[in-house]
């Protein structure tokens, strides 16, 4: 068996390219699609209960973002130590490194916890003065942060297997907290099965028991499958030299993806004088966008461990070749989601929306259809961001990421809604074509100052 997930692992430097990026990362992408259609039923079922209960779970959102940023952020960090320490040979130090892992994972679990049990009902009072919107959005988020210690693991466990080129076990962990989740929210919901009528805390439950039941079975799945980074507590301590690498990648990533959350606040704040239904279309396009952008990133996922494996084995054709496959795979789906939002926005819409309500959609419709122009150029800038990460640069992409969701969309979205709530929209891709000059700079640099200077292998 252990010769088996060497084999696996080992594979990242010899199987080709265009076979190896989809053996690796489809089975990432489908777990993320499942992720997002949990979040999305999520919402579902919470709008059709009370149209209050969807701006407030909207509300939230920044918060849980946060939450999937500093858990997968650090994941980022082990993922590429670990693959980097495999691929030159040194698995001892890529153990030391899932442990180490482990412990940052834990720190970061339980900041989340401080403020889901003290600092929820003064995040909603500071985002908007209806009283009701602040009970219902203290209700669900408290849930949700103080009891996600599944989410931190269950991302850890993900990353461990994936690191190996295992993703396969990675979708089960995900499949499961997800059918979990699913199963469960009209449950709690509306009451069902003898279950008492929880409304917006039992779609908070239903998240939080997913996220248990992914991360259990993560645990099993990798003491019993993932023979390379066999987990034991002997021997274990906490090593700075370890902890420093992780977080001088995943560190910025955090900061990367903690902006979206910074990013939702501030764009919140700028669409509440349009009303509760401009706040509730970002909370939807959000939702519906993770279809389209889930599997791209469940692509990068992939791509960490074969570009940081191979970039560790100094194979630069095959670093290059990875790099091409992945850009391919990444712009047919952006160009495919492009098109959905483009055709039918008001169906999309439509699930989110009570009988006999039509102001959702249409405000949603338009906002679909100008935001969907940038999904494309964030192909490219997405794909070229996971390089840097892969190879230690994750500070190029925190800069990257910085531009796109502060430094030109807030600015650009308060200066267009000085003209109207549709010019509003139009910061999305304004800022996406920003991005992506910097990013094909930076890449450039990376190009010329690393990749170009591996072996021809």
């Amino acid at each position: 068996m252990e010769a088996e997930e060497r084999a696996k692992s080992k594979m990242l430097g010899t199987m080709p390219m265009n076979k190896l990026v989809p053996t690796v990362s489809v089975p990432i992408m489908i777990s993320m699609l499942v992720q997002a259609l949990y979040n999305v039923v999520d919402s579902i079922f919470v709008a059709q209960y009370d149209a209050n209960a969807l701006t407030a779970v909207s509300l939230a959102y920044p918060i849980q973002m946060l939450m999937i940023a500093v858990s997968t952020g650090l994941g980022v960090g082990i993922n590429s130590m670990i693959s980097r320490k495999l691929g030159e040979k040194r698995n001892d130090e890529a153990i030391d490194a899932a442990r180490n892992g482990i412990f940052l994972e834990l720190i970061g679990y339980l900041f989340f916890l401080i403020f889901g049990l003290f600092f929820t009902r003064p995040f909603f009072a500071m985002m908007t003065n209806d009283v009701t919107l602040q009970e219902l959005g203290t209700e669900y988020l408290s849930i949700a942060s103080a009891v996600s210690i599944g989410l931190f693991l269950s991302v850890t466990f993900e990353r461990l297997v994936q690191a190996t080129g295992n993703t396969m076990l990675s979708m089960v962990m995900q499949l499961t907290g997800a059918v979990v989740n699913i199963i469960l929210d009209p449950i709690m919901i509306f009451g069902y099965l003898g279950c008492p009528e929880m409304g917006i805390a039992g779609a908070a439950i239903a998240t939080v028991i997913g996220q248990i039941a992914s991360m259990l079975l993560g645990f099993i799945l990798n003491q019993t499958r993932n023979h390379e980074l066999h987990l034991s507590l002997k021997g274990f301590r906490v090593d700075g030299n370890i902890i420093k690498p992780i977080l001088g990648v995943g560190f910025p990533s955090i900061i990367m993806q903690s902006i979206s959350s910074v990013m939702s606040v501030l764009f919140n704040l700028i669409l509440m004088p349009f009303g509760n239904a401009a706040v509730s279309v970002l909370g939807v396009y959000f939702k519906l966008q993770s279809f389209v952008f889930m599997p791209v990133y469940g692509l990068s996922n992939g791509m960490v461990p074969i570009i940081g494996y191979n970039f560790g084995a100094r194979l630069k054709q095959r670093v290059y070749e990875g790099i091409k496959v992945a850009l391919v795979y990444a712009v047919v789906i952006m160009a495919i989601g492009t098109l959905l939002f483009l055709v039918i926005p008001g169906p999309l819409m439509g699930l989110f929306e009570q009988s006999g309500s039509t102001e959702l959609s249409d405000i949603g419709c338009r906002a679909l259809r100008i935001i969907c122009t940038h999904f494309v150029i964030a192909a490219v800038g997405i794909t070229l961001s996971t390089v840097f990460q892969a190879v230690g640069k994750g500070t190029y992409s925190l800069i990257m990421s910085l531009c796109r969701q502060l430094v030109v969309l807030i600015p650009a979205a308060w200066l267009l809604s000085q003209i109207g709530l549709n010019a509003t929209w139009w910061s999305f891709p304004i800022a996406e074509v920003v991005s992506l000059t910097i990013c094909l700079l930076l890449f450039r640099k990376v190009d010329r100052e690393m990749l170009s200077q591996l072996g021809e292998g």
